[in-house]
């Protein structure tokens, strides 16, 4: 059973939704033959190229988190990443439910039907509004910046790195399959952007730049 988003999505009704998701049983030995469940139940392979999308995803997700972890970040950048780690949730929902006709369950009009879970343009949106209220207190670049100084700082740029990776897993998704909802790339894509920003807020103006061929 994997442990992301697509073990949860199931059996949701209209009065679980404020807390849809029940774990009662970690182990199920049903993925023993390769196999995994989508959101929608349907099963693929575990070499499928969403599995890798969302897996990147949570795997993002817990790198943001061990920057989290540190303590050295502030208020407002640590409220903003709270937020984005829940929405990374919704990114790997949505990239574990095929994208189809919502037919389940009678239909929409049947009471206790609960649409799939779908990352919409108001995500995107808010990762710009964040992009550039953080960026206008930036002074400009004048070089690319070298992954270190604090280690809050520090792990942000490994979790930039992570994010990037899942975008790029999620284009692979989208290339494999014609049932990916594409907002989730482009969630990410900005994403990426944002915590390239986050991370110059961080170090506070101590960023070491690439001087290129400085060791020559």
């Amino acid at each position: 059973m994997e442990r992301g988003p697509a073990a949860t999505l199931s059996g949701m009704t209209r009065a679980d939704n404020d807390n849809p998701v029940v774990l009662s049983k970690i182990y199920t030995k049903t993925g023993d033959d390769g196999t995994t469940a989508l959101g929608d139940m349907s099963r693929t392979r575990k070499t499928d190229p969403r599995l890798a999308a969302y897996a990147d995803v949570e795997e993002a997700n817990a790198a943001i988190g061990v920057a989290l972890a540190t303590g050295g970040l502030s208020e407002d950048v640590t409220a903003v990443l709270s937020r984005v780690q829940n929405e990374l949730f919704d990114v790997g929902a949505d990239l574990c439910t095929p994208v189809v006709e919502d037919v389940g369950r009678g239909g929409a009009a049947h009471r206790d039907y609960v649409p799939p879970l779908r990352v919409e343009e108001s995500y995107v949106a808010w990762l710009e509004e964040q992009c550039d209220l953080f960026n206008a207190e930036l002074k400009p670049l004048r070089s690319f910046i070298l992954p270190g100084g604090a280690p809050a700082t520090a792990y942000l740029h490994v979790a930039r790195t992570v994010v990037r990776r899942a975008e790029r897993s999620t284009w692979a998704a989208l290339e494999a399959h014609n049932d990916v909802n594409p907002r989730t790339a482009t969630y990410l894509n900005r994403l990426s952007d944002l915590m390239f920003i986050l991370c110059r807020v961080a170090s506070a103006g101590d960023e070491i730049l690439w001087r290129p061929g400085a060791t020559r």
